[in-house]
C-alpha cells in the first residue's frame, strides 16, 4: 500500500514534448476537481482557472512565456489565477492546488509542466486573455499527451532530512 502511495506521487514528471491531440473534457474536469480538493488557509479557495484549449490562444500565450514556448504543442494550457493582493495566503493555496492539478494530469497518463509567473510577466499574459489587472495569473501550465516518456523517481536523499532537530 505505502508503494502505492508513492508511485501515485512519483509518477508526476515534468513533461515538454507533446502529440498535438486534444485533451478530453472529462479528464480536465477531473484535473480541476483533484486542484480544487486543495488546502487553502480558513477554506477561502482564492483559485479559478482559465482553460485554454483554442490552438491559436494557446501558443500565443505560450510564446508569451520565456519558458512556456514547449507547450505549442500541448492539447490544453491551464491558467490558475485569483486575487492576490488581498489574500497573504494566495501563493501558498495556488502551489497547493497546482500541484493537485499536476498529480492528476500524470495520473491520467497526460503530461505537464509547471510554469511559474513573476510580476513582469502579468500585462503580457493577462492581455492575451483578457484577464482584468486586479487578477493575478499563479502559472501557466501546458498539459497534453506525452511525447516523451519519463519513469516515476523520487529524489529523497536522506542527508537532507533533520529529525528532531538540525
Amino acid at each position: 500500500m505505502s508503494e502505492d502511495v508513492l508511485k501515485f506521487i512519483t509518477v508526476r514528471r515534468s513533461i515538454r514534448t507533446f502529440r498535438s491531440e486534444p485533451v478530453d473534457r472529462a479528464k480536465l474536469e477531473i484535473i480541476l476537481k483533484a486542484a480544487m480538493a486543495a488546502p487553502s488557509a480558513s477554506n477561502s479557495r482564492p483559485w479559478e482557472f482559465l482553460v485554454i484549449t483554442d490552438r491559436e490562444r494557446l501558443r500565443a500565450v505560450c510564446q508569451a512565456h520565456p519558458y512556456a514556448g514547449f507547450g505549442a504543442d500541448a492539447g490544453v494550457i491551464i491558467l490558475p489565477f485569483g486575487k492576490k493582493e488581498s489574500y497573504r495566503w494566495f501563493d501558498q493555496d495556488m502551489g497547493a492546488a497546482t500541484e493537485n492539478l499536476l498529480i492528476a494530469v500524470a495520473n491520467l497518463g497526460l503530461g505537464a509542466t509547471w510554469c511559474g509567473m513573476t510580476d513582469d510577466l502579468q500585462k503580457t499574459i493577462r492581455d492575451l486573455i483578457g484577464l482584468p489587472e486586479d487578477l493575478y495569473v499563479f502559472a501557466v501550465i501546458p498539459i497534453g499527451v506525452p511525447a516523451e516518456v519519463k519513469p516515476p523517481r523520487t529524489q529523497y536523499e536522506a542527508a537532507r532530512v533533520h529529525w528532531g532537530q538540525f
